[in-house]
């Protein structure tokens, strides 16, 4: 993996998928290019944390190959994958992604803890559903009560049984009626401490993010593929509100391996912009 912008960057070892085969120094320094967050202490707008989306497409834009995104991947960007993680408080997840992707709790093999706050537990998953339709997702409602638990966020009118069923199994956030208030969400995310927010998906997830202007950077990976195909864009949204906010992208980094680009964007709306 080597850094080709800014081009005075260093070069890093070729990438591995386990956390245990990289030495400090070069955790350390991958750190650095993706600073905000838990290690950085960044904060995005008065009153939420910090929102990075993490996500991976083809060169003609498609966000699953044969309906998942881990046929897009490789070695370099399941680094990434797992530096992000390090980083966070919080994975934010639709329902529709934590169920097709098969989504489980964070394991302690995933992430470098060295880049964690001290005594910081692992990030919890945090799944956004109004309809509280989480069928498949066994394993990530498998984390026992504490810090780890799986956070679920819905309406305050989602389906009582459905609520009561769950509760044993997660954390409740209410936000929003109707459907999910992706704005107070984070606000009580905030509230309960999670500042560094990792959004993983899906992409109806992130348009909503976007378009509300709480998308603070993107960290996005091109893989080598020409996919074709109906596969969707990495931000959707059924239709864009007239007063929605436009994201102006800067790009912070680039990185490249095994012809895969890895590129790291801060997002600006309207005249605000995020900070390194």
């Amino acid at each position: 993996m080597r850094q080709i912008y800014p081009v005075q960057g260093p070069d890093f070892p070729a990438a591995v998928p386990t956390a245990a085969d990289y030495l400090p120094a070069t955790v350390d320094e991958l750190a650095r290019l993706y600073g905000n967050g838990a290690a950085g202490g960044a904060t995005g707008s008065p009153g939420r944390g910090w929102v990075r989306a993490n996500m991976v497409d083809s060169v003609d834009g498609a966000v699953t190959l044969d309906g998942r995104s881990g046929g897009l991947s490789g070695p370099a960007d399941r680094t990434v994958f797992m530096m992000l993680r390090s980083l966070a408080d919080l994975v934010l997840v639709g329902a529709g992604t934590a169920r097709t992707e098969h989504y489980r709790p964070v394991q302690a093999t995933q992430i470098w803890p060295q880049l964690r706050r001290d005594g910081a537990a692992l990030p919890p998953v945090a799944v956004v559903t109004a309809s509280l339709d989480l069928s498949g997702c066994e394993r990530l409602l498998s984390a026992p009560p504490g810090p780890t638990q799986t956070i679920v966020i819905t309406t305050s009118t989602a389906p009582a049984e459905r609520k009561a069923r769950l509760g044993g199994m997660a954390r409740i956030v209410e936000a929003g009626a109707d459907r999910v208030d992706i704005r107070e969400a984070l606000g009580k995310l905030a509230g309960l401490g999670y500042l560094s927010i990792l959004a993983e998906g899906g992409p109806r997830l992130l348009g909503q993010l976007a378009e509300a202007g709480l998308l603070d950077e993107l960290c996005l990976t091109t893989s080598p593929v020409l996919a074709a195909g109906s596969a969707g864009r990495i931000v959707t949204s059924p239709a864009r509100p007239a007063d929605a906010a436009r994201p102006r992208l800067s790009l912070a980094h680039v990185l490249t391996d095994d012809d895969f680009l890895l590129c790291r964007y801060l997002i600006r709306y309207d005249g605000y912009a995020t900070t390194t």
